[in-house]
C-alpha cells in the first residue's frame, strides 16, 4: 500500500475521491487505436496514472519521421523497424510495470475490432483515417462503450467524447463519410504540440468517465489552433440526428462491409499501400515466404515481419498476412506485389 500511495500521491490529493478514485481507475481497460502522434501520448498519459488495462493497437513500424512527434519511440526502434504497438508496450511497461498492457500489431478493420475491444471501458481514438473513425463509432453503439474522438493537422486539432445513449454519436455530427477531401499530414504537416494539447484533452476527459465523475464531463466540441491562438468550443447536445443510420436505426454500415476480399489502404505519410487480408481469406507460411524470398534477393527477418527489396519497392510482411509496400501509391502494384510474392 505505501508503494501505491507514493507512486500516486500527487494524484491521490487531486481526485474527488482520493483513493476511492484511484481504485476505480485501476479496475478499468482501455483501448486505444492507433499509436501514432496522438497514441503515443495518451498511453504515456494512462499508463503513468495508474490504469488497470491498457490494449494498443497499431499496424505500422517505426519511421524516422515519427520521431518528431511520437512520443514513445527513438531512433533504435526506427534502425531496427520494430512495429509501433511493440515498442510502445516496451516503454509503456518501463514507465509503470503494474499496468497491464497488451499490443496488436493489427490493421483495425470490420473483422477484427469487435474481438479487439470487447471488454473495454473507453476505446480512444489515436488514428488518423476517418473510415476507422467510423468504425469506432459503429462498434461504439453496438456494444454500448464510450469513445473520445480527437483529431490533429497541421496547427489545428479538436476533439469531443461519444457517450452512446447519452450524446450524439460521430455519425450524427458527421453524417457524411467523406474521406476524399481537406487537409492531411501529407499535405499541411503536423505541429508536434497541437498533438499533445488534444492528446490532454483526450486523456482528461477519460479521466473523469473511468473515474466515474460524470459530471465534469465536457459537453462541448473543442476546437483549436495553437499557431494562430484561436479556441473555439461548440456545443453538440442539440445535434443529435433522429434519423441517424447508426445510434438511431442501429444500422452497423461500417461493421457489415465485406469481410472476404483484401482491403487497400494508403498510409499517411508513407507513399505507401497496405494489403490486408481479411480473416479467413489467406494462411501463410513465414517461414516458408522467408525462404522463397531469399532465392530472389537478402531478406531481413525479425520477431514480427519480414523486410524485402523487391524491384524498387520496400516490403514489409507480418505474420498474420498484412504486406506494407513502400514506394508507390498505386493499389493495383500492391495487389499484384502481394499475388506474385505472398499470394492470392
Amino acid at each position: 500500500m505505501d508503494e501505491f500511495v507514493n507512486r500516486y500521491s500527487r494524484q491521490l490529493l487531486f481526485w474527488p475521491e482520493g483513493i476511492v478514485s484511484q481504485k476505480k481507475l485501476g479496475s478499468k481497460t482501455v483501448t486505444i487505436i492507433g499509436v501514432g502522434a496522438l497514441g503515443t501520448a495518451l498511453a504515456n498519459h494512462l499508463v503513468r496514472a495508474g490504469i488497470g488495462e491498457l490494449r494498443i493497437v497499431d499496424r505500422d513500424i517505426v519511421e524516422e519521421s515519427n520521431l518528431q512527434r511520437q512520443m514513445l519511440f527513438d531512433e533504435q526502434d526506427s534502425r531496427d523497424h520494430i512495429p509501433k504497438a511493440v515498442a510502445a508496450k516496451q516503454k509503456l511497461s518501463s514507465i509503470n510495470s503494474h499496468v497491464k498492457i497488451l499490443h496488436f500489431i493489427e490493421d483495425v478493420n470490420a473483422s477484427n475490432i469487435e474481438s479487439i475491444v470487447t471488454g473495454s471501458d473507453l476505446i480512444l481514438d489515436g488514428t488518423d483515417n476517418m473510415m476507422v473513425r467510423f468504425l469506432i463509432n459503429d462498434i461504439s453503439i453496438k456494444l454500448d462503450i464510450p469513445w473520445i474522438y480527437g483529431g490533429v493537422v497541421h496547427s489545428r486539432g479538436m476533439t469531443t467524447t461519444i457517450i452512446p445513449n447519452k450524446t450524439p454519436c460521430f455519425r450524427c455530427l458527421f453524417p457524411i463519410a467523406d474521406i476524399g477531401h481537406g487537409d492531411t499530414c501529407d499535405t499541411v504537416g503536423v505541429l508536434s504540440t497541437v498533438v499533445h494539447i488534444i492528446a490532454s484533452y483526450q486523456a482528461t476527459e477519460a479521466f473523469k468517465l473511468l473515474i466515474e465523475n460524470d459530471e465534469s464531463i465536457r459537453k462541448e466540441m473543442v476546437q483549436l489552433d495553437v499557431w494562430n491562438n484561436d479556441y473555439d468550443e461548440f456545443p453538440f447536445q442539440n445535434t443529435l440526428n433522429e434519423s441517424c443510420p447508426c445510434c438511431q436505426k442501429r444500422k452497423f454500415e461500417f461493421l457489415e462491409t465485406d469481410r472476404t476480399n483484401h482491403l487497400i489502404s494508403a498510409l499517411c505519410g508513407r507513399d505507401s499501400i497496405q494489403v490486408t487480408p481479411m480473416k479467413g481469406t489467406v494462411e501463410i507460411n513465414i517461414n516458408e515466404i522467408f525462404k522463397r524470398w531469399k532465392k530472389l534477393g537478402k531478406v531481413e527477418k525479425t520477431p514480427y515481419l519480414l523486410r524485402f527489396t523487391y524491384e524498387h519497392y520496400q516490403l514489409s510482411l507480418f505474420e498474420n498476412g498484412r504486406l506494407l509496400v513502400q514506394g508507390t501509391t498505386e493499389p493495383m502494384i500492391a495487389k499484384r506485389l502481394y499475388s506474385t510474392l505472398v499470394g492470392e
